[in-house]
């Protein structure tokens, strides 16, 4: 299957990924115009109000960019929906994205036709993101267009099946546009994803520690510091697994060796943020592949980086195998 046209044609085959806070205008703007997709989940717009906003903000300025440098046109965006029945704003956020026509949704903690059906209305088209197959045939099923496979060492709401069988396991049954998400922070780790048979690789953690990323210097820091042993999986702070750097639990006064479990009926995602969610506005959720995270810098810097290694990696596959392995 051809990719969909808005997923042509990118300088790099990377989805910048929506976290909780940190993605906002500055960094979906920044990674657009270095040539990849950039997100922000909606509900990072409050209140609700400023989502019109923030979407009207981000259409000018990439029209804008691209008027002016038709030789390097921007990325697409993308909108992230939490489809979870907590979230009491969700189809207004969607008519928010019919509105300003999103060029691509990505939905998440659910699966229901009647938000694929409102992006389909315009052209736009929907990523769902999944941890495992069985989600992964009802999104398809309930109409979206592609996929994003959350494995294991991802940031945020992770999964734990390991990349290599995940993406196996999807590609038996569907052969659209699939982004993989799983310690992705290097070009090489790019390549090696659409090796495995994804079309993007899916990049989170990283980004934090960019100029654009809304995060406090201590959070950018961490980043930069740790390392994927410093990441601990738990699904205390929102009801759903998830991982976390060790040293922002810590600081929060817990052990993170020792963490009580959360019963899921819990997850709160209601429009004024749950008084459970202001209390952990200080844990600090990572990815495990921020070793390869060495410095803080602009998004355009992170983004040569990875253009670079990218390419390295593809002549290295191209030139044959190692001579170790002869």
């Amino acid at each position: 299957m051809a990719l969909p046209s808005v997923l042509q044609n990118l300088r790099l085959p990377i989805i910048g990924s929506p976290m909780f806070i940190v993605s906002g205008p500055e960094m979906v703007i920044a990674q657009c115009k270095a040539g990849i997709v950039g997100s922000f989940p909606a509900l990072n717009a409050r209140p609700a109000e400023v989502l019109d906003e923030w979407l009207d903000r981000i259409t000018t300025e990439l029209a804008e960019h691209d008027e002016k440098h038709p030789d390097r046109p921007s990325a697409p965006f993308a909108v992230n929906q939490i489809v979870h029945k907590s979230n009491d704003r969700l189809m207004a956020d969607v008519q928010m994205c019919v509105k300003h026509k999103a060029p691509i949704v990505i939905t998440s903690l659910g699966a229901v036709p009647e938000v694929n059906d409102a992006i389909h209305s315009y052209g736009g088209i929907v990523l769902h993101d999944v941890i495992n197959t069985r989600f992964a045939k009802k999104a398809l099923e309930k109409g979206a267009d592609g996929l994003i496979a959350v494995a294991a060492g991802a940031g945020g709401h992770a999964g734990t099946l390991s990349p290599l069988a995940l993406i196996q396991e999807i590609r038996e049954f569907f052969d659209g546009p699939v982004a993989l998400s799983g310690a992705i922070s290097t070009g090489q780790a790019v390549a090696a994803a659409q090796a495995m048979g994804a079309d993007f690789g899916y990049i989170g953690s990283a980004f934090i520690a960019t100029d654009e990323a809304n995060a406090v210097d201590g959070y950018k820091d961490m980043i930069v510091d740790s390392s994927g042993e410093e990441i601990v999986y738990t699904n205390l702070f929102t009801g759903i697994h998830g991982n976390y750097l060790r040293g922002s639990i810590e600081k929060a006064g817990m052990n993170p060796d020792d963490l009580p479990e959360s019963d899921p009926s819990t997850m709160n995602f209601a429009s004024g943020g749950g008084s459970k969610a202001k209390a952990w506005k200080d844990i600090w959720g990572s990815g495990q592949g921020i070793g390869a995270v060495k410095s803080r810098g602009p998004v355009s810097a992170y983004v040569d980086r990875l253009e670079a290694e990218y390419h390295a990696a593809l002549d290295k596959l191209e030139a044959g195998r190692p001579k170790r392995w002869s």
